[in-house]
């Protein structure tokens, strides 16, 4: 467009009472103004800019923006709810005291913000991606639905969805700690997670402490026999249980052994050390306390006599029950070729049971007969002994310590092995840390400009409205002046030309 144009293009400011007070304000003039004061604009806006992200970035600093990080969980059950143990899962164990406490440590940290920092801490469970699509699927499911698949298409989003991922936020302005020195706690505190993620739900400590807390010294020789082994059942159970969820063949790096490996280990140790002693205990009538001893057999014959009792009155119940029993039972018709019908019989779940219940019943019972039976020879084999020989005595001592030691021993390997093997087997992506928290010159220009971007865009919006309008309020003056003169250039040259006349 030429200026020519440009010359015709204008806005009317237009006054109803007298045509004569209109103006005409052309586009040229208004774009003329806004040259004008351009650069006034530019600095004013730069001040501005200059004014709001400076203010905003001190308050920023100085309110404490909270620090965030991200952890996600992968054990077998998360996807439920539930921990590693089958239990509900606690978000809240991130934060534990315990944990806390041992980041403090790590850092040198006095303990005495422990609490504040803890309240000072959320967690918030995160839905994955692939679960918000399950969901959403099953909403399109639910809303397209007819109505004789409304109950179906209902109980899809009925399903309780769980998150395993969780965003840990860290407002640190309820501390003392600066921004370093928070980062620093919260990533120390996630890394502790990890050590007592492993110690919650890996090797069972309190099975560690309640095999070794017992003082064999102060049993007499047969009850400390029984204990220990009772111990090594406990162990040997524990170790065959992961030997056969171990389908790695795992072997440690800091013990050597494989599950297989304890576990023999563990039955060596009853089956020759311990039956070595007991044999030794029992040819020799050996005893503490010989008239406490009989009256122990006694008191085990009794309380064993009456389990029995009742276990052949449950055995006796169990079988009159097999028997009584009808079997569900299935009918498959024939094939048309002949008027008969074939008849089977399916075992029921309830009857499975009832079986299972039954072998149950008879192991236990065959295991209190011999017990009743072994105590039966010891009393009647300490009622005959004379006095303890003291080499015999000092003999046994040696051989229940050694075989304590042993156990002892075990544990203590049992333990390496579990954990090397949860550490690096079950539980190695169990847990990880996906975002770390930050104190990166990135991290704190992300939350500044977070804070400053809607503050900035008010402001620079408001230094150009009025930019605008002070270019717009000029170029209606320059209008009217430059009107007035051409009214008072016509009005001279009408009285020049009357005079003229």
């Amino acid at each position: 467009m030429n200026n020519k144009d440009n010359r015709n293009i204008n806005i009317t400011l237009k006054n109803d009472d007298d045509e004569k007070n209109d103006i005409l304000i052309s586009i040229p003039m208004i774009f003329k103004k806004l040259k004008k004061y351009f650069l006034i604009w530019i600095v004013v806006a730069a001040i501005v800019f200059v004014a709001v992200f400076g203010s905003t970035t001190l308050k920023t600093m100085h309110r404490k923006p909270v620090i965030t990080a991200l952890v996600s969980f992968t054990h077998e059950g998360i996807e439920k709810g539930l921990d590693p143990n089958g239990m509900d899962f606690n978000k809240d164990t991130i934060k534990n005291p315990v944990v806390i406490e041992n980041a403090l440590t790590s850092l040198n940290l006095p303990l005495d913000e422990l609490d504040d920092i803890r309240n000072c801490i959320d967690i918030e469970g995160l839905v994955p991606a692939d679960a918000m699509n399950k969901i959403l699927t099953y909403k399109n499911v639910y809303e397209n639905a007819n109505s004789n698949n409304l109950q179906a298409a209902q109980s899809m989003l009925d399903v309780p969805i769980f998150p395993t991922q969780f965003k840990i936020t860290f407002n640190y302005a309820g501390t003392h700690l600066n921004r370093k020195t928070a980062v620093q706690v919260l990533n120390t505190m996630l890394e502790q997670y990890k050590d007592y993620f492993f110690d919650m739900y890996g090797y069972n400590e309190s099975l560690g402490s309640s095999v070794t807390a017992l003082d064999i010294s102060s049993y007499d020789y047969t009850e400390a026999i029984e204990v220990l082994k009772a111990s090594l059942d406990t162990l040997s159970k524990y170790v065959k249980q992961l030997s056969t969820d171990d389908m790695t063949r795992f072997r440690s790096s800091i013990t050597g052994y494989t599950f297989d490996d304890l576990y023999e280990a563990v039955e060596t140790v009853k089956s020759i050390d311990l039956d070595k002693v007991s044999s030794y205990i029992n040819v020799n009538n050996l005893t503490k306390d010989k008239n406490a001893s009989i009256a122990y057999y006694e008191y085990r014959i009794n309380e064993l006599t009456r389990t029995k009792t009742s276990t052949e009155e449950q055995l006796a119940s169990v079988k009159e029950s097999i028997k009584a029993y009808e079997k569900d039972q299935i009918i498959i018709f024939g094939n048309g070729t002949d008027n008969t019908d074939t008849q089977s019989t399916q075992n029921s779940e309830q009857y499975d049971m009832m079986i299972q219940q039954k072998l149950d019943l008879t192991n236990t019972l065959a295991t209190t007969k011999q017990s009743i039976n072994y105590y039966r020879e010891r009393l009647a084999a300490l009622q005959k002994s004379t006095a303890n020989s003291p080499d015999k005595i000092e003999q046994v001592d040696k051989q229940l310590d050694d075989v304590n030691s042993k156990i002892s021993n075990l544990i203590e390997n049992i333990k390496l092995t579990a954990d090397d093997y949860y550490e690096n087997v079950t539980f190695q992506n169990a847990y990880t840390i996906l975002v770390p928290a930050s104190n990166s010159m990135g991290s704190t220009l992300s939350i500044v400009m977070d804070n400053v971007t809607m503050p900035l865009i008010i402001g620079e919006a408001g230094v150009l409205a009025v930019y605008l309008m002070i270019a717009f309020i000029a170029a209606i003056r320059a209008e009217i002046i430059a009107r007035k003169k051409r009214e008072a250039l016509a009005k001279a040259t009408e009285n020049n030309e009357n005079e003229e006349e």
